[in-house]
């Protein structure tokens, strides 16, 4: 049996994980990941940014079922909550002075649109400076939407 003592929770499923595991996956992933989370997540965390998964690790820790990259038969959405129908773009400052990509980034909003999804698109300084504050305003975008698609 496994040493609980001083238990720590994995970002992704909350289970709890002991500390060696814990202390392996922030040595490896930056995050707690219990090992099954550590064999699915491996391939996406190494796609994404640290802000991405900084917000998505937290929204889960919130109960918001989101899902890291998730590909929609066209692109690849960094969190999407699908059953809210939000697509949540975490953007480099690059999204915003390259205009070849603000124009990418504005067609992808408005063929999600089309399908019925709002996009929310959130800098990266913003999960930086504000992660907290951030993640609450996500996951309440999460639950007015939910209600909304329930009704």
């Amino acid at each position: 049996m496994k040493n609980l003592a001083a238990t720590h929770s994995c970002c992704n499923c909350l289970d709890a994980i002991d500390k060696k595991i814990f202390d392996y996956s922030l040595r490896h992933f930056n995050f707690a990941l219990c090992i099954p989370c550590q064999h699915s997540l491996r391939e996406k965390i190494g796609f994404t940014t640290q802000q991405t998964l900084a917000l998505y690790f937290l929204l889960r820790k919130k109960g918001v079922p989101a899902q890291l990259e998730k590909f929609d038969g066209f692109k690849t959405i960094d969190i999407a909550v699908v059953e809210a129908k939000i697509n949540i773009e975490v953007d480099g400052s690059h999204h915003n002075t390259k205009h070849d990509q603000a124009l990418a980034d504005l067609k992808r909003t408005y063929y999600a649109f089309e399908k019925g999804y709002y996009t929310i698109r959130i800098p990266n300084s913003l999960v930086i400076n504000h992660l907290a504050e951030t993640a609450e305003y996500v996951a309440n975008f999460v639950q007015i939407s939910r209600r909304k698609f329930r009704h």
